[in-house]
């Protein structure tokens, strides 16, 4: 079998086709995701906690002047943007529970009725077994 072929076999599985569309969706989730932690969580936290931006909370590391915005300040040297680091981390928190609650409801769904219970045996197989016994006593 040549490596094309075999190629194509692999590319044509249906686990390689549900995970590239998992990819793509998850892509796209992922920035719904950051939207409401962006725009609407982080700006409810940083109200909360005295009117703080975390997008511009940072450390200068390159004696950058005070005031500055993060964008500007990465621009004149290094910084440790510790802001950002909590939105992502919000941002993985709030994907990772919204994800666990996908899954736990999935499997719910995939859970299969549980069996019907066996049928009764009708009375002239239970009598014909009787017969049975006797003749083999």
């Amino acid at each position: 079998m040549g490596m094309v072929s075999e190629f194509k076999e692999f590319a044509v599985k249906g686990n390689v086709m549900d995970l590239a569309v998992g990819v793509i969706i998850g892509a796209a989730f992922g920035k719904i995701v950051d939207s409401v932690v962006g725009d609407l969580i982080m700006p409810i936290i940083g109200k909360i906690v005295g009117g703080l931006d975390f997008s511009n909370m940072f450390i200068a590391l390159n004696n950058q002047p005070a005031g500055l915005t993060l964008v500007e300040a990465k621009k004149l040297g290094a910084v440790f943007a510790y802001g950002s680091f909590i939105t992502v981390v919000l941002n993985f928190a709030i994907l990772a529970f919204i994800i666990f609650l996908m899954v736990k409801q999935m499997n719910k769904l995939k859970k299969e009725a549980p069996p019907p219970a066996p049928a009764a045996t009708p009375e002239d197989v239970l009598l014909l077994r009787e017969i049975r016994d006797s003749l083999k006593r």
